[in-house]
């Protein structure tokens, strides 16, 4: 007659292996990108006119004047000369938007919650051993 450990312990054998073989090294990598990151910060654009298109001009921390041009699509509602907020980031000024960007790092969460079920799983194993 089996019983319910006997069915449980190869699981939780199982779940433990596979949340650290896979968790740890995705928390390692995901770790290793939010540290490599460039932040982004804020900044004031004019809306600009550059023959027949339309574009922001905005000057970053190291004081360079940068221009982008839009799509005709983007463009519309656009009165040259009014300020606008944007974004952009630190290394690569070229990189911008109107909207702070989310910074989702899926290794980090899927490490995060492999490792969890990992542990979870050890724990569930010993606790099994003494009951």
């Amino acid at each position: 007659m089996t019983t319910i450990g006997d069915l449980l312990g190869p699981i939780l054998e199982v779940m433990t292996w596979v949340g650290f073989v896979l968790g740890l090294p995705l928390l390692v990598w995901g770790g290793n990108a939010r540290r490599h990151r460039c932040t982004w910060t804020g900044t004031t654009g004019t809306v600009i006119s550059a023959g027949g298109f339309m574009g922001y001009r905005w000057t970053d921390h190291h004081d360079e004047d940068h221009r982008s041009l839009l799509p005709a699509a983007e463009s519309h509602g656009l009165v040259v000369g009014s300020d606008v907020d944007l974004f952009y980031d630190v290394c690569h000024p070229s990189r911008w938007g109107l909207k702070p960007p989310r910074h989702d790092n899926a290794a980090w969460t899927l490490g995060w919650i492999l490792t969890g079920v990992g542990i979870l799983s050890t724990v569930g194993g010993f606790a099994l051993l003494l009951f």
